[in-house]
């Protein structure tokens, strides 16, 4: 990889646990500025999701820690794992697994896989700053498409623009679906609590670009967060411009403080909104979740919203169609005997 304005050096003072560190570089970048990029070589790319509570089995996340710095987010306590603080350092000390693309081909190559979906952006955003100068997510996703593997993309950035062919290339073999998370499109909210994201107009943008190529894409407005984004005036603009984008789905998730993203979140509070503390400490004093009194009026301010296939979106039901037909041409081949000459 050639990029300018980088600076590549060993770090022998601080290793992370667990990890095998290549070596760690910085970029003299505005965005990245004070921020360090860990390159570790993985020793898989799939993980599996215990449970039957998520609708997919296996995640890829190519990054540990990320930079669009989200008061909120919800991995922060995961930096803990590696002697790492969930503050800052989740935000400035990045981890990028630079060999994920060829064990994820490797993995979907084996023959006990089984094409199961496959979601990324369930951790950290696989389409964060980073992923502009590493560029892991394309040879990924042709590896899905080499294994005819169905796979779901969550992120905060219109980059996953950047893919919008391959994602194509996926969607002729597989089922896909790019979304994006947009908890609110007012200015001052998000910048107070998403300071590194790409703006919400940008995402609602990409939200309608890949339905018009026949990409399946919604909208998920997490997380809601009383009395900061949760006005039913700013929800009903968001489903409003949801709609108008083509959304396959809007749903809203209230917000839940792990440990970890706990203590960043309520020290974030503490400074930008004093008014909003004690109500805070009363909602969540009994753990990561809301009380559910409060889970129920912020599940009701999102209406059950779900579009089935849009006519305006022909691309998509001719992707479905020709899905289909591969898979009619597979089982035929798999019934019929194959020939064996006499002669």
């Amino acid at each position: 990889m050639r990029w300018s304005n980088q600076e590549v050096r060993r770090d022998d003072e601080r290793h992370l646990p667990g990890l095998e560190t290549e070596r760690v570089r910085t970029f003299d970048v505005p965005e990245a500025i004070g921020t360090r990029f860990h390159e570790v070589r993985a020793k898989s790319a799939l993980n599996r999701v215990p449970g039957s509570s998520l609708p997919f089995n296996w995640t890829v996340n190519p990054f540990r820690g990320c930079s669009h710095a989200c008061t909120y987010c919800f991995a922060r306590g995961t930096h803990t794992y590696l002697d790492l603080n969930p503050g800052r350092d989740f935000e400035r000390e990045i981890v990028v697994k630079v060999n994920v693309p060829e064990l994820l081909r490797a993995e979907l190559s084996k023959p006990s896989w089984k094409r199961e979906l496959v979601a990324f952006g369930t951790n950290t955003d696989p389409y964060q700053w980073a992923e502009g100068r590493y560029e892991l997510m394309p040879p990924m996703i042709e590896a899905l498409r080499d294994a005819e593997t169905p796979a779901s993309v969550l992120s905060k950035s219109p980059l996953p623009l950047r893919d919008l062919e391959l994602y194509r290339e996926l969607a002729e073999v597989a089922e896909v679906s790019v979304n994006f998370s947009i908890p609110t499109i007012e200015e001052r909210a998000w910048r107070a609590t998403e300071p590194h994201t790409p703006s919400p107009q940008k995402r609602m943008e990409a939200v309608a670009a890949f339905n018009e190529a026949g990409i399946p894409s919604g909208v998920l407005i997490a997380p809601l967060m009383p009395g900061i984004n949760d006005a039913p005036e700013q929800v009903e603009e968001i489903v409003r411009l949801a709609g108008e984008a083509g959304a396959t789905f809007v749903n809203g998730i209230a917000l839940h403080l792990r440990p970890g993203a706990r203590e960043v979140f309520m020290s974030w509070m503490s400074a930008a909104r004093p008014d909003l503390v004690e109500r805070y400490e009363r909602i969540y004093e009994r753990g990561a979740y809301a009380a559910s009194e409060e889970r129920k009026r912020i599940g009701n301010l999102v209406p059950s919203y779900r579009r089935s296939a849009d006519p305006r979106f022909r691309r998509r039901e001719e992707l479905a169609a020709k899905r289909a037909e591969r898979r009619r041409e597979a089982e035929h081949r798999e019934r019929t005997p194959a020939q064996t000459s006499l002669f």
